[in-house]
């Protein structure tokens, strides 16, 4: 990637998170553009260079999301050998991100409600394809020996659920840190999966 396309990633980037956390705050419908440009102190034109309009930004911030979650996955899938500590850290990595990344995330949980056609097409095959990477590594865990026999697919949608949920009551200011509930919630949910006597 040349100087100039790594300085339009990261400045696309900026905008994009600071609009997620304006949408946060104001909700999709009431934020304008001129908002979130105001939040950058950039001109409304200088937003539209980088984005369409409000719906694209929307959109990118929450494939952007999507797409390093997946990346994170595969990273973890090829640093860490044994099934059970990968589970368990990519589920640690996917509650962190999600935390330091909760205004983005929110904004996705129901893609349906912002997002429809090709936009919604990609943005459920990614959901897919980050599904598909947990199936492969329970399978792995079953086959192995360490995890029981469970149901893939209800096991997979349980420990997603709880993990998504976290950022509906998860608090910065609460006793545990986010590292620390990252990794409390991960050891709770792999107990979905073990077999009793591991």
């Amino acid at each position: 990637m040349s100087l100039r396309a790594q300085k339009t990633a990261k400045k696309k980037e900026e905008i994009l998170k600071s609009a997620v956390t304006i949408i946060a705050e104001k909700g999709y419908h009431a934020t304008t553009m001129e908002d979130i440009a105001a939040k950058l102190l950039m001109t409304k034109g200088s937003v539209y260079y980088y984005f369409k309009d409000k719906q694209d930004l929307l959109y990118q911030s929450y494939k952007m999301l999507l797409e390093r979650s997946i990346e994170n996955m595969k990273a973890i899938k090829m640093e860490v050998p044994a099934t059970e500590e990968k589970l368990r850290r990519i589920m640690a990595a996917h509650i962190d991100y999600l935390i330091t990344e909760r205004f983005g995330f929110e904004a996705g949980m129901k893609p349906e409600q912002f997002f429809e056609g090709e936009q919604l097409d990609t943005i459920l095959e990614l959901r897919s394809l980050y599904a598909e990477g947990l199936d492969e590594i329970i399978l792995e865990g079953i086959d192995s020996g360490y995890f029981d026999n469970v149901d893939i697919k209800i096991a997979r949608n349980i420990i997603l659920g709880a993990m998504n949920w976290v950022i509906q009551w998860y608090k910065s200011e609460g006793e545990k840190d986010q590292k620390e509930i990252a990794d409390s919630i991960s050891e709770y949910l792999m107990r979905i999966l073990k077999k009793p006597e591991n």
